[in-house]
């Protein structure tokens, strides 16, 4: 048994989570400025109120278990990415403050929605930046001589900072708005859900700009995403996962035009996953390229086994938790209905 696969796939499973759950809450504070009323406002963010804390528990169990597991990557990361990570961190304590401050805000309740729209765009964009660098690759050399640290990063501060990266920003702010509108189209009914219709369709047309360009910048600017999709006719074998992004892209606009409240949301997670796949399918076995694999980065067999052992204590509780929580708070959420603590 691989357990470095075993802990890898965790990871994947953790992100991949965190992305479509805090990804529809951050979409909702994207798009909060935007929504017509205060009082659609505050059904919008009533919707997500049970769950939004909960679901950037997803991030942290990622981080930790990357932090254990692949301590190497970890490090790394940390250097060559340590601003937009900053950014992230603050921008979601950012955003969790003006979220509970704007529901016992009176004269500053304006000042705390700007906030939480700040917040959370600044959140999605940070991740969309972490994401180009990533793609980018980092720079890497030798840790000093009789450290017994094998590579660190040997790049400079502002590699991250790109038009690539930037783009990828932009792209995650639109999915996350994507994301965030049929979750509203879905939890809402009357004048917010038809203003939430119309608002899906838009971010689905940024979204998808922002996959084409992605898609096609990538395997030209990059020798190794390149040789993945296109060498040895390894397109053909791989073709199904583009065509299946088509098909449910379709499908998520017939469903918005149709005027239906549930199929958009899982489409929309459905288009995230596919592109999650993208990915995944250009970098592996690369955790951070070029240099970093998921077992040259991997802690030492023991430290593994140790993980394992906490996460099958953690991980099913986080599980159910998280189960429990949406079935409780299932349904549409009514007009009116307050947040109370």
């Amino acid at each position: 048994m691989d357990l470095t696969l075993i802990l890898a796939g965790i990871i994947v499973f953790g992100v991949g989570a965190y992305v479509i759950l805090d990804g529809f809450d951050l979409g909702v504070g994207i798009l909060f400025p935007l929504i017509p009323d205060d009082a659609m406002r505050d059904t919008a963010i009533n919707s997500i109120a049970p769950v939004w804390d909960g679901n950037e528990t997803w991030l942290i169990l990622g981080g930790a278990v990357l932090f254990a597991a692949f301590p190497v990557v970890y490090a790394v990361a940390l250097s060559a990415f340590y601003i937009p990570i900053m950014l992230l961190l603050f921008a979601l304590i950012f955003r969790g403050v003006a979220f509970e401050f704007r529901f016992k805000a009176t004269r500053s309740k304006n000042w705390w929605s700007r906030a939480f729209t700040g917040g959370s765009t600044l959140a999605a964009f940070a991740q969309g930046l972490l994401l180009g660098g990533i793609l980018e690759g980092v720079t890497t050399g030798p840790g000093p001589q009789g450290s017994g640290i094998a590579l660190e990063f040997a790049g400079a501060s502002f590699d991250w900072l790109t038009p690539f990266s930037v783009i990828t920003g932009l792209g995650v702010v639109g999915g996350y708005a994507l994301l965030g509108a049929t979750w509203l189209n879905m939890k809402t009914e009357d004048g917010l859900r038809d203003w939430s219709r119309a608002a899906a369709r838009k971010a689905l047309y940024v979204s998808l700009l922002a996959l084409a360009v992605v898609s096609l910048y990538t395997p030209l600017k990059f020798d190794y995403i390149a040789e993945r999709w296109f060498a040895d006719m390894h397109w053909l074998s791989l073709s199904p996962v583009p065509l299946a992004t088509a098909v449910v892209a379709f499908s998520l606009y017939r469903e918005l035009k149709a005027g239906s409240h549930y199929p958009p949301f899982f489409y929309a997670i459905a288009l995230f996953l596919f592109g999650y796949l993208g990915i995944g399918i250009s970098l592996w076995p690369h955790i951070l390229p070029p240099a970093l694999t998921v077992h040259n980065a991997a802690a030492p067999e023991q430290s593994q086994v140790f993980v394992l052992v906490a996460l099958s204590i953690t991980l099913p509780m986080v599980l159910i938790y998280t189960v429990y929580a949406y079935w409780v708070f299932r349904g549409k959420v009514e007009a009116g209905a307050g947040y109370t603590h």
